[in-house]
């Protein structure tokens, strides 16, 4: 490839890169002030979660085009000068259910609220959000929720950094990177995923709706790029996403650890779901194995099946996870450590969970991703 082929795609990558990173800020058309961002949630039929912040952020370059290369780098400018608001109140409003809920010192605010009236049999649900203290009408946006369809037939929670995406997730500029410069050949997204997700979503019969959940040590601000992600490599659901918060614990300089994390996510979500089973899918460079046998041991008949792929490669590690999967079959379920999503998709399709043709998409995106190696 010639120098000039190259720059024109760097080019190109820098773009639409920068365009991704800009998003946030881009709901005010420019005009600065005060600004709700409401990160996707999800509910159920009486019970409503989501997350957002608030932030005050400079009003400059509504007057340029938002295709326009510079808008882009003027919105860039403003997502980094923009500034998180401490003790904003917050009223989100549902139908006919309201609450108000009060941002911490970093400007986030966590929604929890019971449902006066049901979501409809849709996934995708819409609330309104609007700021009482300080009061800015022009702040007022919308928000939306994820709820499970009634014939969903169980779900999936998933962690995501080495498990669907390759070690780097809480790398912003890495991400990046792989995603838009590296083009058809970067490795974001481990071969299979996407076959096996979508396998997933659509479960034994076709169209069961089965929802997923990712749960991810990053933080908030790599939100935008994930959703890319998952898009362009047609990832089920969009997708929903419950991100580490980064506040300080009172009394502490670290932020909260990732296995208390991930542990509090997925007991909310079947807290959340309480009619609903769940696969729970991971890694063994971490602690998924642990945190997911501990999941297990405290709702042993809420688990269908545990997946972990092995990436650390060690027999000491591997012994481990061998013993916590012998804990796992003495409760019924089924705890794999498996090389890849071909192996993960066939112990699925034994045991229910995926139509058995899925097997063979996921071994033909395996088979493409070899193929671009060599």
């Amino acid at each position: 490839m010639s120098f000039q082929s190259h720059f024109h795609r760097y080019a190109r990558s820098f773009r639409r890169g920068l365009h991704v990173l800009a998003a946030p800020v881009k709901g005010d058309s420019g005009r600065g002030g005060l600004f709700i961002q409401a990160y996707r949630g999800f509910g159920s039929r009486n019970r409503l979660f989501l997350m957002g912040r608030v932030f005050r952020q400079p009003g400059f370059g509504a007057s340029l085009r938002e295709d326009r290369l510079r808008r882009d780098l003027i919105d860039l400018v403003r997502r980094l000068l923009r500034k998180p608001i401490t003790g904003a109140r917050v009223r989100v409003r549902y139908k006919d259910t309201d609450t108000i809920v009060e941002t911490d010192r970093h400007g986030f605010f966590r929604v929890d609220m019971e449902l006066g009236s049901m979501p409809s049999d849709v996934s995708w649900h819409e609330m309104e959000l609007s700021l009482d203290k300080p009061s800015d009408d022009r702040a007022s946006t919308s928000g939306e929720f994820f709820t499970p369809l009634s014939h969903a037939r169980y779900g999936v929670i998933s962690d995501i950094d080495d498990t669907v995406v390759y070690t780097g997730v809480a790398n912003t500029a890495m991400m990046m990177w792989r995603l838009f410069a590296q083009g058809a050949e970067s490795r974001v997204v481990f071969p299979g995923v996407p076959a096996l997700y979508q396998a997933f979503h659509q479960g034994c019969e076709g169209r069961e709706g089965n929802p997923l959940f990712y749960v991810s040590r990053g933080p908030w601000s790599i939100y935008e790029v994930l959703v890319e992600v998952f898009r362009r490599n047609r990832i089920p659901h969009g997708p929903i996403l419950i991100l580490r918060e980064w506040g300080m614990k009172r009394g502490s300089l670290m932020p909260r650890r990732a296995k208390d994390h991930k542990l509090d996510s997925i007991r909310h979500l079947l807290e959340m779901y309480q009619d609903m089973r769940f696969v729970l899918v991971g890694d063994s460079g971490q602690r998924d194995p642990e945190i997911y046998s501990d999941v297990l041991r405290e709702y042993p008949d809420r688990i269908l099946g545990i997946y972990i792929r092995d990436v650390s490669n060690t027999p000491e590690r591997s012994e481990a996870i061998a013993e916590l999967a012998r804990e796992a079959r003495e409760t019924g379920c089924d705890l794999i450590l498996a090389a890849d999503n071909v192996a993960m998709a066939e112990h699925a399709a034994d045991q229910g969970l995926i139509d058995p043709g899925a097997v063979d998409a996921v071994r033909e995106e395996q088979r493409r991703s070899g193929q671009e190696d060599d």
